[in-house]
């Protein structure tokens, strides 16, 4: 029987025996609490003909947990002194495949076609870098990917933003376009106590299935977002004023602002924070004829 990995003793002889150190600039914070891992892995609900990506395996803790769960793990390292380790950590398990690579740069779409070309069940299960997470997420959803949905630890306070509803102090434009795609729910929390070394923030685990559809039907997607940003750029300012300040021209066209305001059915003294996602996407759609160049 092999010894789980994500234990305080064997995480510290792992990294001695390899003589591994931490960088700051990699956001490397190693989990040691197996039954978190194993939680994680549940939320993401493998069977044996699942597939999972992970994206910074680390020492391969959570790696481990998903190679026992699925029928075969993808995961990308960008730390090539990880490699080595990971070769020794998960010798035992031939289900796994590492690719040392920035997975900001990494044609994923291209690996999942080469690596799970008989699995139709795609699962991203990770514990994400805090300092890259938006973006990372971001690209997995816009990339289009063929997979069910993602489970992933990052800062506590980014899962309250991803899984804000609006009203909310934490609802914003990240919220919006992850909820684009996306149901978002965050599953747990995580004290910053079962990591080595510790992070200064608490964590949170969320889970994002992926929608047939997006949420809510638009015209032009890259406008759409444009707007939801737009609309947030100062969260005391009405929408009216945001739009204003922040769309190219606004000053010039605040009566098709206003126009579009009618049009959408928003009053332009409410601010961001209290528009759906039906709302920002009427009220997109009136603005685009205006602001298409």
């Amino acid at each position: 029987m092999n010894k789980d990995i994500a234990t305080p003793i064997r995480t510290k002889a792992i990294l001695e025996k390899h003589g591994f150190s931490f960088k700051k600039s990699l956001g490397q914070n190693f989990l040691i609490d197996t039954n978190i891992l194993n939680r994680i892995v549940d939320h993401a609900e493998l069977t044996s003909k699942s597939g999972a990506i992970e994206i910074g395996p680390g020492i391969g803790a959570l790696t481990e947990q998903l190679a026992k769960r699925s029928e075969k793990v993808l995961a990308f390292e960008i730390d090539h002194r990880l490699l080595p380790i990971l070769a020794d950590t998960l010798e035992p398990y031939p289900n796994v495949k590492v690719i040392n690579e920035d997975v900001l740069k990494a044609d994923i779409v291209s690996a999942i076609q080469q690596e799970f070309a008989n699995i139709d069940d795609l699962m991203v299960v990770a514990n994400l870098p805090y300092y890259v997470t938006t973006p990372i997420i971001m690209k997995l959803l816009e990339d289009q990917l063929p997979i069910r949905g993602i489970v992933c630890m990052l800062q506590k306070e980014v899962a309250e933003r991803i899984s804000a509803s609006p009203g909310s102090k934490s609802y914003g434009s990240l919220s919006i376009a992850i909820q684009y795609y996306t149901k978002a729910e965050t599953v747990m929390i995580v004290p910053k106590s079962v990591f080595i070394p510790q992070p200064n923030v608490d964590s949170a685990v969320i889970r994002l299935t992926k929608l047939d559809q997006p949420a809510v039907k638009v015209q032009d997607e890259a406008f759409f977002f444009k707007v939801t940003r737009a609309s947030f750029a100062q969260r005391r300012k009405t929408i009216l004023n945001n739009l204003t300040s922040q769309l190219e021209k606004g000053k010039e066209r605040k009566e098709f602002i206003l126009q579009a305001l009618n049009q959408a059915g928003v009053e332009p003294t409410r601010r961001g924070e209290t528009l759906g996602l039906e709302e920002f996407a009427r009220l997109a759609d009136a603005l685009l004829p205006h602001f298409s160049s």
